[in-house]
């Protein structure tokens, strides 16, 4: 009941600041972009929604694989899984629903929570990594290129949210090599949070966090033994991020526009754009993402061209996968 309560919630302060930030995207050129989009070029959109449901199978493909029990979870059922998934991401602040309903789904299969869990820490390995690597790809190409020039503010806050993932990253892989020496941090930072008054028992947040330690250690350790599954893990991960990031181009395409974009710009605005949304404490990282996206896919075409950009990208990349697994999660709620 309390999680309907939260959806619920959510989804009128969703609701209230789309219609807010469409007002603002529409209330100087209305005419002029809806002209522009009724013109769109179906074909080229169609290749757009292609790729944001190559990124969707893709990350199935991979839960799929790493749970290996096909006889109880099929390839078919991975894929509805993650689409329900975007929709609890889509739903919380920070993206934080989404891993604990992959997790519940999954050991919905007769499948052991334990396993399920190793599954969903797993991918979170996976993805964190191909964030890292494509993070390093798009700070070193505006390095070169100086592709952003209007927006140094903005590009510095890219910067922060690039060396906080790598920090994450970083950390993962300590854990998963020493598990010693993240004890020590982890329990330095706990005494200096109980200090701070923000944690109130320390001792009960020391021994919660060392049995989240133990089993992401085993977990982890594990899986550095199946070097391929790991290896593989990465490249679909790569495979997804580019076509999450390479999908504005489509739909500049679409828009009859073939100058203003190109692969690199387009992948280097996204994973910049997508960075940028992980500091926005709002579901959907609602009027965050779009900021930032005006501001740097703003450097290469005109603003009408880019309010219509925006609203197609937006409805592909969030609003689509946002209907899509509220119905599959409402039906699953019926069936149950």
């Amino acid at each position: 009941m309390e999680t309907i309560k939260n959806i619920k919630k959510n989804s009128v302060i969703l609701l209230i600041i789309t219609i807010v930030v469409l007002f603002f995207l529409l209330k100087d050129n209305m005419g002029e972009i809806f002209s522009t989009l009724s013109k769109i070029n179906l074909l080229y959109l169609l290749v757009a929604i292609a790729l944001y449901f190559a990124y969707i199978i893709s990350k199935a493909y991979i839960i799929y694989k790493c749970v290996d029990e096909k006889d109880k979870l099929s390839f078919k059922e991975a894929i509805k899984h993650n689409i329900i998934t975007q929709f609890f991401n889509g739903i919380t602040p920070f993206s934080t629903g989404g891993q604990p309903m992959e997790v519940y789904m999954i050991a919905e299969h007769n499948i052991k929570v334990s396993k399920a869990t190793s599954v969903t820490l797993e991918n979170f390995i996976f993805y964190q990594t191909a964030l890292v690597i494509y993070g390093v790809i798009a700070v070193v190409c505006n390095w070169t290129f100086n592709l952003f020039p209007k927006v140094d503010f903005l590009k510095h806050l890219v910067l922060l949210g690039f060396i906080i993932n790598s920090l994450v990253a970083v950390g993962l892989y300590a854990i998963m090599l020493s598990k010693t020496i993240t004890k020590k941090i982890s329990n330095t930072i706990i005494k200096l949070l109980g200090k701070l008054k923000i944690i109130k028992d320390t001792s009960k947040a020391k021994a919660s966090w060392q049995e989240r330690l133990e089993e992401f250690h085993y977990i982890s350790k594990d899986l550095l033994k199946r070097k391929k599954t790991f290896i593989f893990g990465i490249l679909i991960n790569l495979f997804s991020l580019t076509c999450l990031y390479i999908i504005p181009l489509f739909i500049m395409y679409g828009l009859h526009d073939f100058t203003s974009l190109n692969p690199m710009s387009a992948i280097t605005s996204s994973a910049y754009v997508l960075l940028i949304g992980s500091f926005v404490p709002i579901p959907g990282a609602s009027g965050g993402i779009e900021y930032g996206f005006i501001k740097f896919f703003g450097n290469f075409m005109p603003v009408v061209i880019l309010n219509s950009l925006l609203i197609t990208w937006r409805f592909i990349t969030y609003y689509l996968g946002m209907i899509l697994g509220g119905f599959l999660f409402s039906n699953e709620k019926e069936s149950d």
